[in-house]
């Protein structure tokens, strides 16, 4: 098989250099050649052709926002964002997953000195999306007015992975501002999560807060699972809060999907509602499949509009999937689902 052709962008020599040795040390990646800005990398991308950009996020002349904007449009790619863990970066960051890139991954710092051992790894699943144009990507939906919409007293729980940004902006902006109370565990490094909870909040219609511990779940707002070493889980029996609580990795991932859909399962019954998203793996699979055989609801976005079918085929597989829907029909079907009326 043929080695992954890989471009980096970056205003930085000595990063360049970094990202590269990194690459250039998998055998099946090839680091074709690297660019210190968008406007060379432009030329670049038409010269070499190659099946992954791997970006920074803040560099001179043209930013890294507006440069994937017009990669996307002009000439769709996989592209994994190579970004700092300040308040900048990361709010950049959300904002270019939005855009469409596919992942993320963290600079090396002192508080994170081997994050890229996960780049090779990125990259590689980068390399097996399905690149859309633009118009064909999940888009922001129109919500039900409230006035027009009662939950029913059912729960919500999502969990998404690789292209998860896309799919939940999708979702939530269908929603009503007095949705179900919803918890969403997005597989995200720490940071990051509470900037894509600020940037969902100023899209959406209901209140989209990270998690925090005790957090009472009341109708008109979402709950982003934090990202670092703690699991969201659904807590009580008759009032419902936010547990946040530690157990290490769960099928790779820290917090976890499925640690949210058993908890789901286990406190709310036939009141839960469960979705599982676009990403690479199983996690969410079984926790989904607890779900169902508690009572509740479960969907699964579809194959044609994943980025990645790992998780949603992983529970389909398993017989945890009721219905499976395109993502921009997802949110106006968890609004009819969870309607006290029609």
């Amino acid at each position: 098989m043929s080695k992954i052709k890989v471009l980096v962008v970056d205003d930085s020599p000595t990063m360049r250099q970094l990202v590269a040795s990194v690459l250039d040390a998998d055998p099946d990646i090839e680091v074709v050649g690297s660019a210190k800005s968008a406007l060379q990398a432009r030329e670049l991308v038409k010269l070499l052709n190659p099946d992954v950009m791997t970006l920074d996020v803040e560099m001179p002349e043209m930013d890294g926002i507006s440069f994937l904007e017009k990669v996307m449009r002009l000439r769709p790619m996989p592209v994994v964002m190579v970004s700092s863990m300040t308040a900048r970066g990361t709010d950049t960051t959300i904002a270019a997953l939005a855009l469409g890139a596919v992942d993320c991954v963290v600079k090396p710092s002192a508080g994170h000195p081997n994050s890229f051992d996960e780049l090779p790894g990125k990259v590689k699943i980068a390399s097996k999306v399905r690149r859309r144009a633009p118009l064909a990507r999940a888009v922001e939906q129109t919500p039900l007015a409230p006035s027009f919409y009662q939950p029913d007293g059912r729960m919500v729980v999502i969990g998404s992975s690789t292209g998860g940004v896309e799919a939940l902006i999708s979702i939530l902006t269908a929603f009503p501002a007095n949705c179900p109370p919803t918890l969403v565990t997005q597989h995200m490094p720490p940071v990051f999560t509470r900037n894509l909870a600020a940037r969902l909040d100023k899209m959406c219609a209901p209140e989209v807060t990270e998690a925090t511990v005790g957090a009472a779940l009341k109708p008109g707002t979402v709950y982003i699972a934090p990202g670092g070493e703690l699991h969201l889980e659904v807590a009580g029996r008759t009032t419902f809060a936010c547990a946040l609580k530690p157990g290490g990795l769960v099928n790779g991932h820290c917090p976890s999907i499925d640690r949210l859909f058993t908890s789901a399962a286990r406190s709310l019954g036939s009141r839960a509602v469960g979705v599982l998203l676009t990403g690479m793996g199983r996690d969410g699979a079984q926790g989904l499949l607890d779900i169902r055989q508690a009572g509740g609801r479960t969907i699964a976005q579809d194959e044609a509009t994943s980025i990645v079918y790992g998780m949603p085929k992983a529970a389909v597989e398993l017989g945890a999937v009721e219905i499976q829907y395109p993502i921009t029909r997802i949110g106006h079907a968890l609004v009819e689902t969870t309607a006290a009326r029609p």
